[in-house]
Protein backbone atom coordinates (compact mmCIF):
# COMPACT_ATOMS: atom_id res chain seq x y z
CA UNK A 1 0.00 0.00 0.00
CA UNK A 2 1.80 3.38 -0.99
CA UNK A 3 1.37 6.46 0.96
CA UNK A 4 -1.56 8.08 -1.01
CA UNK A 5 -3.74 5.04 -0.25
CA UNK A 6 -3.35 5.06 3.36
CA UNK A 7 -6.56 6.38 5.31
CA UNK A 8 -5.47 9.83 5.29
CA UNK A 9 -5.53 9.93 1.81
CA UNK A 10 -4.85 13.08 -0.42
CA UNK A 11 -3.89 14.71 2.54
CA UNK A 12 -0.29 13.02 2.98
CA UNK A 13 0.39 13.97 -0.95
CA UNK A 14 2.51 17.49 -0.56
CA UNK A 15 5.39 15.60 1.34
CA UNK A 16 4.78 12.03 -0.74
CA UNK A 17 7.84 12.32 -2.18
CA UNK A 18 9.94 12.35 0.98
CA UNK A 19 8.28 9.56 2.06
CA UNK A 20 8.24 7.48 -1.09
CA UNK A 21 7.90 4.03 1.30
CA UNK A 22 5.32 1.25 1.31
CA UNK A 23 3.29 1.77 4.30
CA UNK A 24 2.38 -1.47 6.34
CA UNK A 25 0.24 -1.84 9.20
CA UNK A 26 -0.45 -4.23 11.84
CA UNK A 27 -3.29 -4.70 14.16
CA UNK A 28 -3.54 -4.81 17.47
CA UNK A 29 -7.05 -5.21 19.53
CA UNK A 30 -8.81 -3.41 16.83
CA UNK A 31 -6.38 -0.70 16.01
CA UNK A 32 -3.62 -0.20 13.47
CA UNK A 33 -0.26 0.76 13.88
CA UNK A 34 1.47 1.88 10.71
CA UNK A 35 5.26 1.23 10.52
CA UNK A 36 7.80 0.67 6.93
CA UNK A 37 9.85 -2.17 6.21
CA UNK A 38 12.62 -1.25 3.71
CA UNK A 39 15.69 -3.11 2.62
CA UNK A 40 16.86 -6.25 3.39
CA UNK A 41 19.79 -7.70 5.58
CA UNK A 42 20.57 -7.05 9.36
CA UNK A 43 17.44 -5.70 10.74
CA UNK A 44 17.36 -2.34 12.25
CA UNK A 45 13.90 -1.00 14.16
CA UNK A 46 13.50 2.80 14.80
CA UNK A 47 11.15 4.40 17.54
CA UNK A 48 10.60 7.88 17.18
CA UNK A 49 9.51 10.44 20.20
CA UNK A 50 6.97 13.21 20.92
CA UNK A 51 5.80 15.13 18.49
CA UNK A 52 6.97 13.02 15.78
CA UNK A 53 7.00 9.92 13.36
CA UNK A 54 8.69 7.54 11.18
CA UNK A 55 9.06 10.65 9.01
CA UNK A 56 11.60 11.85 11.77
CA UNK A 57 13.53 8.77 9.74
CA UNK A 58 13.45 8.93 6.48
CA UNK A 59 16.75 9.95 5.45
CA UNK A 60 18.12 7.01 7.41
CA UNK A 61 15.67 4.63 5.92
CA UNK A 62 17.19 5.76 2.39
CA UNK A 63 20.97 5.81 3.37
CA UNK A 64 20.24 2.30 4.95
CA UNK A 65 18.06 0.27 2.86
CA UNK A 66 20.48 -1.10 0.32
CA UNK A 67 22.60 -2.72 2.79
CA UNK A 68 19.99 -3.13 6.15
CA UNK A 69 16.43 -4.02 6.33
CA UNK A 70 15.22 -1.08 8.15
CA UNK A 71 12.15 -0.82 9.80
CA UNK A 72 10.44 2.41 10.97
CA UNK A 73 7.04 2.34 13.72
CA UNK A 74 4.27 4.84 14.04
CA UNK A 75 3.60 4.67 17.59
CA UNK A 76 -0.24 4.09 18.33
CA UNK A 77 -2.06 7.32 18.46
CA UNK A 78 1.08 9.38 16.01
CA UNK A 79 2.00 9.48 12.44
CA UNK A 80 0.09 7.26 9.64
CA UNK A 81 -1.32 4.83 12.79
CA UNK A 82 -4.88 5.05 14.14
CA UNK A 83 -5.59 7.39 16.99
CA UNK A 84 -8.02 6.42 19.00
CA UNK A 85 -9.67 8.68 21.72
CA UNK A 86 -10.48 6.57 24.76
CA UNK A 87 -6.65 4.57 24.79
CA UNK A 88 -4.84 4.41 27.49
CA UNK A 89 -2.03 6.14 26.03
CA UNK A 90 1.18 5.29 28.57
CA UNK A 91 4.36 4.46 28.77
CA UNK A 92 3.70 0.83 29.31
CA UNK A 93 0.89 0.62 26.62
CA UNK A 94 3.65 1.68 23.93
CA UNK A 95 6.15 -1.17 25.42
CA UNK A 96 3.41 -3.83 25.21
CA UNK A 97 2.55 -2.72 21.63
CA UNK A 98 5.85 -2.33 20.32
CA UNK A 99 6.81 -5.96 22.04
CA UNK A 100 3.50 -7.59 20.10
CA UNK A 101 4.72 -6.18 16.57
CA UNK A 102 8.05 -7.34 17.26
CA UNK A 103 6.69 -11.14 17.91
CA UNK A 104 4.39 -10.38 15.29
CA UNK A 105 7.53 -9.59 12.90
CA UNK A 106 9.53 -12.42 14.72
CA UNK A 107 12.60 -10.37 14.70
CA UNK A 108 15.38 -11.24 16.85
CA UNK A 109 19.19 -9.54 16.84
CA UNK A 110 18.11 -6.02 15.77
CA UNK A 111 19.69 -2.98 15.85
CA UNK A 112 17.22 -0.59 17.71
CA UNK A 113 17.30 3.56 17.26
CA UNK A 114 15.98 5.42 19.65
CA UNK A 115 14.70 9.35 19.79
CA UNK A 116 12.54 11.01 22.83
CA UNK A 117 10.38 9.06 23.37
CA UNK A 118 11.48 6.17 21.90
CA UNK A 119 13.78 5.80 23.96
CA UNK A 120 11.99 4.68 26.81
CA UNK A 121 9.96 2.55 24.85
CA UNK A 122 12.72 0.58 22.72
CA UNK A 123 14.85 0.29 26.08
CA UNK A 124 11.67 -0.61 27.79
CA UNK A 125 11.12 -3.68 25.12
CA UNK A 126 15.01 -4.42 25.22
CA UNK A 127 15.56 -4.87 28.66
CA UNK A 128 12.81 -7.66 29.05
CA UNK A 129 14.00 -9.13 26.16
CA UNK A 130 17.73 -8.61 26.07
CA UNK A 131 18.66 -11.95 23.85
CA UNK A 132 16.76 -10.38 21.03
CA UNK A 133 19.06 -7.01 20.53
CA UNK A 134 22.44 -7.17 18.76
CA UNK A 135 23.15 -3.25 18.95
CA UNK A 136 21.69 -0.12 20.24
CA UNK A 137 21.56 3.80 18.58
CA UNK A 138 20.78 5.95 21.03
CA UNK A 139 19.91 9.68 19.31
CA UNK A 140 18.78 12.11 22.37
CA UNK A 141 16.30 10.51 24.57
CA UNK A 142 16.79 9.08 28.12
CA UNK A 143 15.85 5.72 29.83
CA UNK A 144 16.04 6.85 33.06
CA UNK A 145 14.67 9.09 36.09
CA UNK A 146 15.94 12.46 36.82
CA UNK A 147 17.45 15.39 34.63
CA UNK A 148 14.99 18.41 33.85
CA UNK A 149 12.51 19.49 31.16
CA UNK A 150 12.14 22.90 30.08
CA UNK A 151 8.78 24.66 31.84
CA UNK A 152 7.54 25.06 28.48
CA UNK A 153 7.30 21.62 27.89
CA UNK A 154 6.10 20.90 31.60
CA UNK A 155 3.21 23.58 31.13
CA UNK A 156 2.31 21.28 28.08
CA UNK A 157 1.01 18.94 30.55
CA UNK A 158 -1.10 21.08 32.44
CA UNK A 159 -5.00 20.51 33.61
CA UNK A 160 -7.25 22.44 31.11
CA UNK A 161 -3.97 24.38 29.70
CA UNK A 162 -1.87 21.73 28.31
CA UNK A 163 -5.18 20.32 26.24
CA UNK A 164 -5.67 24.01 24.82
CA UNK A 165 -2.36 24.57 23.99
CA UNK A 166 -1.48 20.93 22.59
CA UNK A 167 -5.02 19.56 21.26
CA UNK A 168 -6.90 22.64 20.54
CA UNK A 169 -4.01 25.41 19.19
CA UNK A 170 -1.40 22.84 17.88
CA UNK A 171 1.13 24.31 19.88
CA UNK A 172 3.50 21.58 20.67
CA UNK A 173 4.10 19.85 17.06
CA UNK A 174 4.04 23.06 15.28
CA UNK A 175 6.29 24.99 16.97
CA UNK A 176 8.72 21.77 17.16
CA UNK A 177 9.48 21.96 13.73
CA UNK A 178 11.40 25.13 14.60
CA UNK A 179 12.51 25.07 17.95
CA UNK A 180 13.85 21.43 17.42
CA UNK A 181 15.75 21.51 14.22
CA UNK A 182 18.71 24.12 14.44
CA UNK A 183 19.38 24.02 10.86
CA UNK A 184 16.31 26.28 9.72
CA UNK A 185 17.17 25.28 5.91
CA UNK A 186 16.08 22.22 6.92
CA UNK A 187 12.39 22.89 7.35
CA UNK A 188 11.30 23.52 4.15
CA UNK A 189 7.32 24.00 3.62
CA UNK A 190 6.74 20.64 2.17
CA UNK A 191 9.08 18.70 5.41
CA UNK A 192 7.63 21.00 8.33
CA UNK A 193 3.83 19.45 6.69
CA UNK A 194 5.40 16.20 6.93
CA UNK A 195 5.62 16.22 10.78
CA UNK A 196 2.85 18.11 11.30
CA UNK A 197 0.39 16.57 8.82
CA UNK A 198 -1.11 13.60 10.53
CA UNK A 199 -1.86 16.15 13.67
CA UNK A 200 -4.21 18.51 11.68
CA UNK A 201 -6.97 18.06 14.14
CA UNK A 202 -7.88 18.21 17.95
CA UNK A 203 -8.67 14.48 17.83
CA UNK A 204 -5.26 13.64 15.41
CA UNK A 205 -3.03 15.19 18.46
CA UNK A 206 -4.91 13.17 21.33
CA UNK A 207 -1.72 10.96 21.40
CA UNK A 208 0.63 14.15 21.50
CA UNK A 209 -0.87 15.54 24.67
CA UNK A 210 -1.09 12.03 26.01
CA UNK A 211 2.67 11.70 25.52
CA UNK A 212 2.95 14.93 27.40
CA UNK A 213 0.64 14.31 30.27
CA UNK A 214 2.89 10.94 30.98
CA UNK A 215 6.16 12.89 31.53
CA UNK A 216 7.48 11.43 34.97
CA UNK A 217 7.41 14.49 36.90
CA UNK A 218 6.68 13.07 39.78
CA UNK A 219 5.53 9.04 41.16
CA UNK A 220 1.97 9.67 40.06
CA UNK A 221 2.56 9.71 36.85
CA UNK A 222 1.75 6.17 35.58
CA UNK A 223 5.08 6.62 33.94
CA UNK A 224 7.05 7.37 36.78
CA UNK A 225 7.37 3.47 38.16
CA UNK A 226 7.76 1.90 34.53
CA UNK A 227 10.79 3.91 33.90
CA UNK A 228 12.12 3.92 37.13
CA UNK A 229 12.03 -0.55 36.93
CA UNK A 230 13.68 0.21 32.88
CA UNK A 231 16.40 2.43 34.71
CA UNK A 232 17.11 -0.76 37.27
CA UNK A 233 17.53 -3.48 34.06
CA UNK A 234 19.83 -1.00 31.92
CA UNK A 235 22.72 -3.35 33.29
CA UNK A 236 21.36 -6.05 30.98
CA UNK A 237 22.15 -4.46 28.12
CA UNK A 238 25.52 -3.26 29.30
CA UNK A 239 27.30 -5.59 27.02
CA UNK A 240 25.81 -4.26 23.45
CA UNK A 241 27.79 -2.24 21.65
CA UNK A 242 26.05 1.26 21.84
CA UNK A 243 26.37 4.43 19.22
CA UNK A 244 24.84 7.58 20.73
CA UNK A 245 24.79 10.41 18.26
CA UNK A 246 23.65 14.04 20.43
CA UNK A 247 22.67 16.97 19.32
CA UNK A 248 24.47 19.40 21.71
CA UNK A 249 22.28 22.63 21.62
CA UNK A 250 19.11 20.24 22.18
CA UNK A 251 16.91 22.73 24.52
CA UNK A 252 15.45 19.50 26.10
CA UNK A 253 17.68 16.51 26.08
CA UNK A 254 20.51 18.62 27.18
CA UNK A 255 24.25 17.52 27.66
CA UNK A 256 23.49 16.30 31.33
CA UNK A 257 20.89 13.62 29.78
CA UNK A 258 24.03 12.22 27.47
CA UNK A 259 26.42 11.67 30.67
CA UNK A 260 23.86 10.04 32.23
CA UNK A 261 24.05 7.83 29.20
CA UNK A 262 27.62 7.21 29.54
CA UNK A 263 27.59 6.75 33.25
CA UNK A 264 25.42 3.93 32.17
CA UNK A 265 27.46 3.00 29.13
CA UNK A 266 30.98 3.79 29.69
CA UNK A 267 32.25 1.97 26.55
CA UNK A 268 29.95 3.71 24.25
CA UNK A 269 30.93 5.18 21.18
CA UNK A 270 29.72 9.10 21.05
CA UNK A 271 29.44 11.36 18.72
CA UNK A 272 28.50 15.17 19.87
CA UNK A 273 26.91 17.03 17.04
CA UNK A 274 27.89 20.23 18.32
CA UNK A 275 25.37 22.58 15.71
CA UNK A 276 22.45 19.95 16.00
CA UNK A 277 19.88 19.73 17.92
CA UNK A 278 16.54 17.79 19.48
CA UNK A 279 15.76 16.74 15.98
CA UNK A 280 19.82 15.48 16.07
CA UNK A 281 18.55 13.36 12.79
CA UNK A 282 17.05 16.04 10.96
CA UNK A 283 19.83 18.63 11.66
CA UNK A 284 22.67 16.09 11.05
CA UNK A 285 21.92 12.98 9.05
CA UNK A 286 25.34 13.37 6.29
CA UNK A 287 26.96 12.83 9.03
CA UNK A 288 25.27 10.21 10.92
CA UNK A 289 24.85 7.96 8.22
CA UNK A 290 28.25 7.07 7.20
CA UNK A 291 29.62 6.90 10.60
CA UNK A 292 26.18 4.45 11.19
CA UNK A 293 27.11 2.42 8.30
CA UNK A 294 30.94 1.88 9.40
CA UNK A 295 29.91 1.19 12.96
CA UNK A 296 27.11 -1.29 11.99
CA UNK A 297 29.51 -2.93 8.94
CA UNK A 298 32.32 -3.52 11.52
CA UNK A 299 30.01 -5.21 14.24
CA UNK A 300 30.74 -9.08 14.39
Amino acid sequence: MAIGEVRSGNRLAPFASLFPFESRFFTIDGVRMHFVDEGAGPAIVLLHGNPTWSFYYRDLIKGLRDRFRVIAVDHIGCGLSDKPQNYLYTLATHIENFSRLMDHLKLDRVTLGVHDWGGPIGIGWATKSPQRVERLVVFNTAAFLGGKMPLRIRMCGWPVIGGLLVAGLNGFARPAVHMACKDKSRMTPDVAAGYVRPYDSWANRIAILRFVQDIPYSPRVPSHTVLQEIESRLPLLRNKPMSIFWGMKDFCFTPAFLNQWIGHFPDAKVHRLADAGHYVVEDAYELIIPILRDELEAAP
